[in-house]
């Protein structure tokens, strides 16, 4: 019960990591704000938490400054902070994509990022301190593993969270963020307007492929993620933690997949064949 007398607001909740964190979040005796712009997705988080009774929804689309306002204003003084709203974006090539696409991935991927944290550090930094915890992306340090709108995003929230933990260090409030790997959420249908029982045949596709995607051979879930944003979010387990990240890639990141891959030779086992050892 790390986070018991605190207030986390949370944005993309009602599905994927926001909603596996926000449960989360109230397993462990939060308070638990809840944004998104699927009430319906909202609703149901609720009424799964009703037992605990401690997640309120409130629709909030991110792009729009008033609504981040608003959700913030409903915690009545925030104690976490978890941006975490997000999508697929623009997809397509930097000589593919068109400038409003681009302006409106930015807008849901970092500038709701910026004005999260713009407006949550007052009323922190009123209450003593507090934590942020971005989501950030493995597509933030390497070309491949999403479309170029998106990781371009995902690596300006990786360099605004240690901006950001530095300005707010003077007030008490940690900054850090949580880059995820292969996650095995609707965000990759969603981003394809795939529904329904096409939908689902694509995430359980999806999950066949993430569990051979990295040295750590299962699908990533949400709830690695909610993890480590409950990890970086405690005073208790990471208050000397800030300006830093988290990969939770299920080991995608540690170098090119013979290293890891016994299948799959490199260069210097070719060259080990070709001369007959």
């Amino acid at each position: 019960m790390r986070f018991t007398g605190k207030t986390a607001v949370v944005t993309g909740a009602a599905s994927g990591i926001g909603r596996a964190t926000a449960l989360r979040f109230a397993r462990e005796g939060a308070q638990v704000i809840a944004g998104d712009i699927d009430e319906t997705g909202g609703a149901a988080l609720v009424a799964e938490a009703e037992a605990q009774g401690r997640i309120r929804f409130q629709r909030t689309d991110v792009t729009a400054e008033a609504d981040i306002v608003a959700l913030l204003a409903a915690a009545d003084g925030p104690d976490i902070l978890f941006n975490n709203a997000g999508a697929g974006g623009q997809r397509g090539r930097i000589d593919e994509i068109d400038a409003v696409g681009w302006d409106a991935t930015m807008a849901l991927l970092l500038r709701s990022v910026a004005l999260g944290i713009r407006h949550a550090a007052p009323l922190m930094a009123a209450r003593g301190g507090g934590a942020i915890v971005n989501t950030a992306s493995i597509a933030a340090t390497m070309s491949g593993a999403a479309p170029t709108a998106y990781s371009t995003a995902k690596a300006g929230v990786l360099h605004l969270t240690k901006m950001a933990a530095a300005d707010l260090a003077r007030s008490n409030i940690r900054v850090n963020a949580v880059l995820p790997g292969f996650i095995v959420t609707n965000i990759f249908t969603a981003t394809l307007g795939l529904t329904g029982a096409v939908r689902d045949q694509a995430n359980a596709a999806i999950a066949t492929v993430a569990a051979g995607s990295q040295p750590v051979r299962r699908p990533g879930r949400p709830e690695d993620i909610a993890a480590a944003v409950a990890f970086l979010a405690s005073e208790e387990d990471a208050g000397f933690v800030t300006g830093t990240h988290i990969l939770v890639d299920g080991g995608m990141s540690v170098g090119p997949r013979h290293s890891w891959d016994a299948d799959s030779p490199g260069l210097f086992d070719a060259l080990e064949a070709m001369a007959g050892k």
